[in-house]
């Protein structure tokens, strides 16, 4: 009997951390005793860039364009990264060229075919996913059942919440149809904004998920990534690793899988403006 593979997808607006906050995550889990993959699903590529001192590793959408479909092709795109975790980028295609969410349902495809998670004994993978728009492509982790744990990095600012709250919607339709994904809860990257955490909180409480964790903002983030690396290579005994460390505990041991109560335009502009005390009609 093939074990159970764990599979989380980490998803948020473009810009609000979610690349960073996935690979300390995963970094963190890395010291957890379990055997780790990060499955970049976005056409920037660069989501693991600080599991491997800060470089562009190629693509399974470069590879196959330049290889064609195989499974020597989806082998050369692992590159093994720090505490030995599996790092894949799905890529996409050539700027205004093709549908940026195709790259990711080849590379899924192809890492199914291929059983590259069984190949390399991986027993946790963490897709980093794109949330800015929820299309066919940027789905898939979810649709094709891949993921079944959903997290979404989002602020207390209004552009990541309505971002967050659109995901939330995707989720909710795909339950209904069926499918066994679920959100597990709202990862908060603070940006320090007016009463974010009260913000952030009455958000998760009316979409029915908690908040995960509460990760501070910190320059530590900047100058790890400075160097290539994340906080947990970088500055293992800091305080921000201990916070990266404790986001990945309560991952590990979180239990809730719900479907999420989306708000509507007015509820989620009414949320954000409740909690600016100098908002200005």
């Amino acid at each position: 009997m093939s074990k159970k593979i764990r599979q989380i997808a980490i998803y948020g607006k473009g810009g609000i951390g979610k690349s960073t906050t996935s690979s300390n995550l995963t970094a963190a889990i890395s010291y957890m005793n379990f055997n780790l993959a990060q499955v970049g699903c976005d056409p920037k590529s660069d989501s693991v860039n600080s599991l491997v001192k800060g470089e562009f590793i190629k693509t399974v959408s470069d590879l196959v364009r330049d290889y064609g479909e195989s499974e020597e092709t989806l082998l050369e795109s692992v590159r093994q990264g720090f505490n030995n975790i599996s790092c894949i980028e799905s890529g996409g295609p050539e700027p205004g060229q093709g549908c940026a969410g195709r790259g990711v349902l080849v590379a899924l495809n192809l890492i199914e075919k291929y059983k590259i998670y069984k190949k390399f004994n991986i027993d946790f993978v963490v897709y980093d996913v794109l949330g800015d728009i929820v299309c066919g492509g940027f789905a898939q982790p979810v649709r094709q059942g891949f993921a079944e744990e959903i997290y979404i990095v989002t602020s207390g600012e209004y552009m990541s919440l309505y971002a967050a709250n659109n995901i939330a919607k995707s989720i909710k339709s795909f339950a209904e149809s069926g499918l066994n994904s679920r959100l597990c809860g709202i990862i908060a990257n603070l940006k320090n904004t007016e009463n974010e955490k009260d913000t952030i909180e009455e958000f998760s409480k009316k979409l029915n998920v908690p908040v995960i964790h509460y990760v501070p903002r910190s320059k530590l983030v900047q100058d790890a990534e400075f160097q290539g690396m994340t906080v947990i290579e970088a500055f293992p005994d800091s305080e921000q690793a201990e916070q990266y460390f404790e986001l990945a505990h309560n991952i590990i041991n979180n239990t809730v899988k719900n479907i999420p109560t989306p708000l509507n335009k007015e509820e989620l502009l009414n949320l954000t403006q409740k909690y600016r005390q100098n908002y200005v009609r």
